[in-house]
């Protein structure tokens, strides 16, 4: 009787310690698609916030600049306008933010997004590329037209099919000085997980932020930016809303 107990212990023991071993993986499973989703949601949060603080540092400096944005003001006025009307104008992207050093605090890391594969330069000073910035430039934007584009995540690409990379930003770092025209879409980087059409945010030419879809964009935001640039067309000489990616 002693040996039949003792082999029927010994089988329940390896039994049970494969349910031990199954509940454990599972949970484990759990907890790491948790602390997945938790650190998306903090990095949108972050990306969130960061653009929230270019929009108050774009304020600050248009405020300084007789109401332009850098964009759109020239060398003259403090700003980075000159550069636009070059070629090869999308390597100079990261001038936009340069611009705005003081008024960012001398904060670098606040133009990289936490979910990106860029990685922040320390300091302003290092900030002589686009390798370190996350975000594209609305050449036009400013607070007389609030709803105007003024930035928003870089993986934003053509049609209505989002893509594996980042869009209209070359992972090179050269830019991409685009004319969109028609529909675009976000990528399925950055904040698009969970969200097989693409989703991110965009920067307002009145300082806040939006956190949109591909379909919101195109047919609420992108719309009013459209008609914004119309608007300034003998301007800017431009068919199309202009913008520039890093």
């Amino acid at each position: 009787m002693s040996i039949s107990r003792s082999r029927s212990a010994a089988a329940f023991t390896r039994r049970d310690l494969v349910a031990v071993i199954v509940v454990v993986f599972v949970l484990v499973l759990i907890l790491t698609q948790r602390l997945q989703r938790d650190n998306r949601a903090a990095s949108r949060l972050d990306c969130n916030n960061n653009l929230k603080n270019l929009g108050t540092a774009y304020r600050i400096w248009g405020n300084d600049h007789g109401g332009q944005y850098p964009a759109f003001a020239p060398q003259t006025n403090g700003g980075w306008r000159d550069f636009l009307y070059l070629t090869n104008a999308s390597t100079y992207a990261w001038m936009n933010y340069a611009t705005m050093a003081n008024e960012l605090g001398q904060s670098a890391e606040i133009v990289t997004c936490p979910a990106d594969e860029r990685k922040p330069a320390s300091t302003f000073s290092n900030l002589l590329a686009n390798t370190n910035i996350s975000y594209f430039v609305g050449v036009i934007a400013n607070e007389t037209y609030p709803q105007s584009l003024l930035g928003g995540d870089r993986n934003l690409g053509p049609g209505t099919t989002p893509g594996p990379g980042y869009g209209f930003s070359p992972a090179s770092g050269k830019g991409n000085d685009v004319i969109i025209k028609g529909p675009v879409c976000w990528s399925l980087k950055l904040h698009s997980d969970g969200n097989p059409t693409g989703a991110g945010n965009i920067l307002l030419g009145d300082g806040s932020v939006q956190q949109v879809t591909s379909v919101n964009l195109n047919e609420s935001w992108l719309k009013n930016a459209f008609a914004k640039e119309a608007a300034q067309d003998k301007a800017t000489n431009v068919a199309g809303l202009r913008i520039v990616f890093p």
